[in-house]
């Protein structure tokens, strides 16, 4: 499974993969693969203003939203937002006693046409990995396919073997 961004990402291959460090105040540096993005998760309870509660507290943060999509039931749900800064982010929703954590997620460029989404799918389906969820947005003249795997490591084999763009964080902002 990707690991959550706040664990230290170990690889277990001859050639590491590249990583950058980043350290929030009074905590421990994170380690980040530079084939994969943040992503907020936060949870919010299913009530009238709720959401909105979340997105004014990222307007107020002068944080951009550059993709959220939100997976619910009768009670409960979790929105993933991709933003212009997931550290500001972060301690910001954390101030005001929100649960949030941040995921790591692939993200790869897709043409847009018919079966592009699929045929990326496909790949990762012939290498057996499962596909926790995923999701789509437009960036510019950009299609950003979102991936979150249930192997992370082997996800990124299949991406470079199969020359995906991947996208990275900077590019997104």
């Amino acid at each position: 499974m990707c690991k959550f961004a706040c664990l230290k990402i170990k690889s277990h291959r001859e050639e590491p993969l590249p990583t950058l460090t980043l350290q929030l105040q009074n905590q421990q540096p994170f380690i980040y693969n530079t084939m994969t993005i943040r992503q907020l998760s936060v949870f919010l309870e299913n009530k009238t203003g709720h959401l909105n509660q979340i997105l004014s507290v990222l307007a107020k943060n002068n944080i951009n939203i550059i993709a959220l999509t939100v997976a619910d039931s009768s009670d409960y749900g979790i929105l993933r937002a991709i933003v212009s800064d997931p550290e500001k982010a972060l301690e910001a929703l954390r101030a005001e006693q929100f649960t949030v954590r941040v995921h790591d997620i692939l993200s790869l460029e897709m043409n847009a046409a018919p079966g592009s989404m699929s045929h990326i799918l496909d790949l990762f389906t012939a290498a057996d990995i499962c596909i926790e969820y995923v999701y789509a947005f437009s960036f510019g003249s950009k299609s950003i396919l979102i991936i979150r795997t249930d192997n992370c490591d082997k996800a990124v084999e299949v991406i470079k073997a199969n020359g995906l763009k991947s996208i990275r964080e900077a590019e997104l902002r």
